[in-house]
């Protein structure tokens, strides 16, 4: 049962489509052991090993929100030091200008805010987002990822793709159908 479009026209990669969550496991450790790095798997309903076995636990939003953490930190300090010492210094009560202890909540606020937009930011670029539209929805069974089905789609960027040698190595996964996913 294979649903395929003419060979010369470029296409997102290839989706296989499995009725449980371990067949799709299976899969993706299979898939994984014969090279294949460019994939992405699609599920009803979120599953922990499907996200450890596709690689997505190492993230690179932690060190994003890390950054503009100390941004935030030299922003906050820094933007109280000029205005203190620097632009406009007042001896009150005969502190010192650079009256850090006193800077410490403004400047943990400027870190907390400057962090929290690094890490909506870092999201939606991470994401891909804004993105109305993407190449697996040309598959029309797709449309049972949200109900029952469990998707594995190697895409045709992978070093190891070949349309045809990927087709059969899917297809000796034993799924419901794999389908070309038009680019």
């Amino acid at each position: 049962m294979s649903q395929t479009m003419p060979q010369h026209r470029p296409i997102y990669g290839l989706m296989a489509e499995f009725t449980s969550s371990h067949e799709l496991l299976r899969a993706i450790r299979a898939s994984r052991a014969s090279g294949y790095t460019k994939m992405d798997a699609y599920t009803p309903y979120p599953i922990e090993e499907v996200w450890e076995e596709l690689g997505h636990h190492r993230s690179k939003l932690p060190a994003i929100v890390l950054t503009g953490a100390l941004i935030g930190i030299a922003l906050g300090f820094g933007l109280q030091y000029w205005a203190s010492v620097i632009n406009y210094p007042l001896n009150i009560g005969g502190r010192p200008l650079n009256s850090w202890p006193a800077f410490i909540p403004i400047t943990f606020e400027v870190t907390i805010l400057v962090a929290t937009l690094f890490a909506v930011a870092g999201m939606f670029v991470l994401n891909g987002l804004p993105m109305p539209f993407h190449p697996v929805f040309n598959v029309k069974r797709f449309a049972l990822a949200s109900r029952d089905r469990y998707f594995l789609c190697i895409e045709a960027d992978d070093l190891n793709f070949d349309r045809e040698a990927t087709a059969q190595f899917l297809q000796n996964l034993n799924p419901t159908e794999v389908s070309e996913v038009a680019g």
